[in-house]
Protein backbone atom coordinates (compact mmCIF):
# COMPACT_ATOMS: atom_id res chain seq x y z
CA UNK A 1 0.00 0.00 0.00
CA UNK A 2 1.40 3.28 -0.97
CA UNK A 3 1.08 6.21 1.50
CA UNK A 4 -1.40 8.80 -0.44
CA UNK A 5 -0.93 11.81 2.46
CA UNK A 6 1.89 12.74 4.60
CA UNK A 7 1.25 14.01 8.17
CA UNK A 8 4.46 14.33 9.62
CA UNK A 9 4.03 17.89 11.75
CA UNK A 10 0.44 18.55 10.44
CA UNK A 11 -2.80 18.24 13.16
CA UNK A 12 -5.19 15.76 13.67
CA UNK A 13 -8.42 17.03 15.03
CA UNK A 14 -10.75 14.97 16.52
CA UNK A 15 -13.90 14.39 14.98
CA UNK A 16 -17.12 15.06 17.70
CA UNK A 17 -18.12 11.51 16.86
CA UNK A 18 -15.12 9.83 17.88
CA UNK A 19 -15.83 6.79 19.08
CA UNK A 20 -12.44 6.33 21.55
CA UNK A 21 -13.33 8.26 24.41
CA UNK A 22 -9.52 9.00 24.87
CA UNK A 23 -9.14 10.98 21.97
CA UNK A 24 -12.29 12.84 22.19
CA UNK A 25 -12.07 16.54 21.35
CA UNK A 26 -8.12 15.52 21.20
CA UNK A 27 -5.95 17.88 19.05
CA UNK A 28 -2.81 15.52 17.81
CA UNK A 29 0.01 16.89 16.92
CA UNK A 30 2.34 14.17 14.05
CA UNK A 31 5.59 13.73 14.73
CA UNK A 32 6.05 10.73 12.36
CA UNK A 33 3.95 8.98 9.72
CA UNK A 34 4.52 7.08 6.57
CA UNK A 35 3.97 3.28 5.55
CA UNK A 36 4.87 1.38 8.30
CA UNK A 37 2.67 3.54 10.66
CA UNK A 38 2.46 7.14 12.54
CA UNK A 39 3.09 8.50 15.67
CA UNK A 40 1.57 11.55 17.22
CA UNK A 41 1.37 13.33 20.65
CA UNK A 42 -2.28 14.71 22.20
CA UNK A 43 -1.01 18.43 22.60
CA UNK A 44 -4.49 19.74 24.30
CA UNK A 45 -5.13 17.37 27.18
CA UNK A 46 -3.23 18.28 30.52
CA UNK A 47 -2.80 15.76 33.37
CA UNK A 48 -5.05 16.98 36.64
CA UNK A 49 -2.34 15.90 38.82
CA UNK A 50 0.99 15.71 37.29
CA UNK A 51 3.48 18.70 36.50
CA UNK A 52 6.92 18.82 35.36
CA UNK A 53 8.27 19.44 38.71
CA UNK A 54 6.13 16.15 40.25
CA UNK A 55 7.72 14.15 37.16
CA UNK A 56 11.72 16.00 37.89
CA UNK A 57 11.39 14.92 41.25
CA UNK A 58 10.22 11.21 40.56
CA UNK A 59 13.37 10.90 38.39
CA UNK A 60 15.69 12.38 41.15
CA UNK A 61 16.04 15.28 38.83
CA UNK A 62 17.31 18.32 40.40
CA UNK A 63 15.79 21.28 39.22
CA UNK A 64 17.85 24.72 39.49
CA UNK A 65 16.29 28.09 39.69
CA UNK A 66 15.72 28.72 36.02
CA UNK A 67 13.33 25.08 35.62
CA UNK A 68 9.87 26.30 34.59
CA UNK A 69 6.69 24.60 35.85
CA UNK A 70 4.66 23.21 33.54
CA UNK A 71 1.75 21.11 32.69
CA UNK A 72 2.19 17.06 31.95
CA UNK A 73 -0.40 15.63 28.92
CA UNK A 74 -1.90 12.62 28.20
CA UNK A 75 0.27 12.24 24.70
CA UNK A 76 -1.42 9.22 24.34
CA UNK A 77 -2.51 5.29 25.25
CA UNK A 78 0.49 3.68 24.49
CA UNK A 79 3.64 3.75 26.56
CA UNK A 80 2.08 5.81 28.75
CA UNK A 81 4.91 5.70 31.33
CA UNK A 82 7.54 7.52 28.29
CA UNK A 83 7.97 11.10 28.30
CA UNK A 84 8.55 12.53 25.27
CA UNK A 85 9.02 16.38 24.78
CA UNK A 86 7.27 18.21 21.80
CA UNK A 87 9.46 21.32 21.12
CA UNK A 88 10.74 24.29 19.22
CA UNK A 89 12.77 23.29 16.46
CA UNK A 90 16.26 24.90 17.80
CA UNK A 91 17.43 22.57 20.67
CA UNK A 92 18.49 19.53 20.04
CA UNK A 93 19.60 16.81 22.55
CA UNK A 94 22.88 15.40 22.55
CA UNK A 95 21.54 12.12 22.57
CA UNK A 96 18.55 12.32 20.52
CA UNK A 97 16.00 14.53 19.15
CA UNK A 98 13.42 14.01 16.14
CA UNK A 99 13.34 16.68 13.66
CA UNK A 100 10.09 16.86 12.24
CA UNK A 101 10.35 19.88 10.36
CA UNK A 102 11.56 23.16 10.72
CA UNK A 103 9.42 24.70 13.15
CA UNK A 104 8.86 21.32 15.55
CA UNK A 105 10.99 18.65 16.90
CA UNK A 106 10.86 16.20 19.58
CA UNK A 107 12.66 14.50 21.96
CA UNK A 108 12.41 11.67 24.36
CA UNK A 109 15.97 11.44 26.33
CA UNK A 110 16.30 11.83 29.60
CA UNK A 111 18.91 15.12 28.66
CA UNK A 112 16.05 17.38 28.17
CA UNK A 113 14.29 16.93 31.49
CA UNK A 114 17.85 17.87 32.63
CA UNK A 115 18.46 20.92 30.24
CA UNK A 116 14.98 21.94 31.62
CA UNK A 117 15.33 21.15 35.08
CA UNK A 118 18.33 23.81 35.03
CA UNK A 119 16.46 26.27 32.99
CA UNK A 120 18.34 25.45 29.70
CA UNK A 121 15.80 23.64 27.92
CA UNK A 122 13.69 24.96 24.66
CA UNK A 123 11.66 27.93 25.46
CA UNK A 124 8.47 25.98 24.09
CA UNK A 125 7.69 22.53 24.88
CA UNK A 126 4.65 20.56 25.45
CA UNK A 127 5.52 17.57 27.62
CA UNK A 128 3.94 14.70 27.50
CA UNK A 129 3.26 11.13 28.96
CA UNK A 130 2.71 8.56 26.40
CA UNK A 131 2.12 8.93 22.98
CA UNK A 132 -0.60 8.14 20.20
CA UNK A 133 0.02 5.38 17.39
CA UNK A 134 -1.31 3.76 15.03
CA UNK A 135 0.03 0.85 12.67
CA UNK A 136 0.30 0.87 9.02
CA UNK A 137 -2.94 2.25 7.14
CA UNK A 138 -4.69 2.51 10.22
CA UNK A 139 -4.85 6.38 10.95
CA UNK A 140 -5.67 6.65 6.64
CA UNK A 141 -8.38 4.47 8.02
CA UNK A 142 -9.78 6.43 10.42
CA UNK A 143 -9.34 9.88 8.58
CA UNK A 144 -11.70 7.64 5.77
CA UNK A 145 -14.22 7.34 8.02
CA UNK A 146 -14.50 10.86 8.93
CA UNK A 147 -12.80 10.29 12.54
CA UNK A 148 -10.29 12.79 11.88
CA UNK A 149 -9.80 16.31 10.15
CA UNK A 150 -6.18 17.27 9.45
CA UNK A 151 -4.78 20.89 9.55
CA UNK A 152 -1.05 22.53 9.13
CA UNK A 153 0.46 22.83 12.78
CA UNK A 154 1.69 26.04 14.05
CA UNK A 155 3.55 26.91 17.28
CA UNK A 156 1.55 29.80 18.63
CA UNK A 157 -1.81 27.06 18.05
CA UNK A 158 0.39 24.63 19.93
CA UNK A 159 2.87 26.36 22.35
CA UNK A 160 0.72 29.29 23.05
CA UNK A 161 -3.45 28.53 22.87
CA UNK A 162 -4.55 27.52 26.28
CA UNK A 163 -5.21 23.94 26.03
CA UNK A 164 -8.81 24.37 26.49
CA UNK A 165 -8.85 26.37 23.53
CA UNK A 166 -6.47 24.35 21.29
CA UNK A 167 -9.42 22.03 19.63
CA UNK A 168 -11.77 24.92 18.65
CA UNK A 169 -9.03 26.88 17.40
CA UNK A 170 -7.66 24.04 15.55
CA UNK A 171 -11.20 23.73 13.70
CA UNK A 172 -11.10 27.80 12.98
CA UNK A 173 -7.86 27.26 11.23
CA UNK A 174 -10.00 25.24 8.52
CA UNK A 175 -12.96 27.77 8.69
CA UNK A 176 -14.93 25.14 10.28
CA UNK A 177 -17.77 26.34 13.59
CA UNK A 178 -17.57 23.30 15.85
CA UNK A 179 -21.29 24.23 16.32
CA UNK A 180 -21.67 23.34 12.74
CA UNK A 181 -20.05 19.74 12.87
CA UNK A 182 -22.13 16.56 13.36
CA UNK A 183 -21.49 13.74 15.78
CA UNK A 184 -23.22 11.65 12.95
CA UNK A 185 -20.76 10.49 10.02
CA UNK A 186 -22.46 9.82 6.94
CA UNK A 187 -21.67 9.60 3.24
CA UNK A 188 -23.34 11.26 0.17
Amino acid sequence: MTQEIDLNGKLLIAMPGMQDPRFAHSVVFMCAHSDEGAMGLVVNKPTSDLRLRDLLEQLSIKSGPGARDLPVHFGGPVEHGRGFVLHEHGYQSVISTLDVNDDFAMTATMDILEDMAEGRGPGQVVMALGYAGWGPGQLEGEIAQNGWLTCEADADLVFNTADIDKWEAALNKLGINPLALSADAGHA
